[in-house]
């Protein structure tokens, strides 16, 4: 059994009454031994009860205090979303003035003219990334620009995952008396000039590396040559690595490479 606080209290004061009890009992001559041994019994009975309740008492769990209410687990980063993405690319979303890629980049990504690059089966990590610096402004372009202010970061995600699984659009070298210099600068670079071989980021092959260097084979010749003239002349600024490449390259070493690479797959 376990006792209350006011219990042990009352029982606590019972206690010092029996010994004063006690006390007056062996003042006076006229109480019996007997008496003062059957009241010595009580108080020690009192005593041994007040024991057992104490730890009693003790012995007793503490009341639980309320568990804090758990903390709501941080949101994770958003899935990647290829069919909102294919939605977005074909139809865009007028509600909220994303004008739909499809237009100028072709069914697929696979453009028809050279003036728009062909995007399909390109590394999503790195389509995301030019879609991110059109919107920051740190690659030029006024179309583009216009056209990536109104995507989200999830829009982005969700239009690159969708291209990258669209098939591959091939292209063919058209300069056939270029091919030889632009494929000496493609495997093997200028040596003279401190050019590396394209070879060595963007593989033999031209398909690049995820997340690091973009696919360039198969690409239309003139938009990759307008691109390493943008990096030569500053107006392209999101790579340093291929500023400071194409600085060093000439017209004719530009067209030339451009060329081979359309070719490659």
């Amino acid at each position: 059994m376990v006792l209350g606080k006011k219990s042990c209290k009352y029982r606590a004061q019972t206690l010092l009454g029996i010994f004063a009890k006690v006390n007056i009992m062996r003042q006076s001559p006229e109480i019996s031994k007997l008496t003062g041994l059957r009241a010595s019994f009580a108080a020690l009975s009192i005593f041994a009860l007040i024991g057992i309740s104490g730890a009693a008492m003790a012995a007793d769990p503490a009341p639980m205090s309320p568990e804090a209410p758990a903390k709501a687990a941080a949101p994770g980063k958003p899935k990647v979303d290829p069919v909102a993405g294919e939605a977005l690319y074909s139809n865009g979303d007028a509600k909220r003035g994303v004008t739909a890629c499809i237009t100028c980049h072709g069914p697929k990504g696979q453009s028809a003219v050279s003036t728009w690059p062909k995007l399909s089966a390109q590394h999503a990590a790195y389509t995301s990334k030019q879609l991110k610096n059109f919107k920051e402004g740190t690659r030029a372009n006024a179309i583009m620009m216009a056209m990536s202010v109104t995507l989200t970061e999830q829009d982005m995600q969700d239009i690159s995952a969708y291209l990258v699984k669209q098939p591959l659009s091939q292209g063919v070298a058209q300069n056939k008396e270029t091919i030889a210099l632009g494929q000496s600068i493609y495997r093997g670079g200028i040596t003279a000039k401190g050019v590396p071989a394209c070879a060595a980021c963007h593989s033999p092959t031209g398909a690049g590396m995820a997340a690091q260097y973009p696919l360039l084979g198969g690409q239309w010749a003139d938009y990759t040559n307008a691109q390493l003239i943008a990096f030569r002349e500053g107006v392209r600024k999101n790579s340093s690595q291929m500023t400071a490449i194409a600085t060093k390259l000439s017209d004719a070493e530009m067209k030339a490479v451009s060329d081979y690479m359309a070719g490659l797959h």
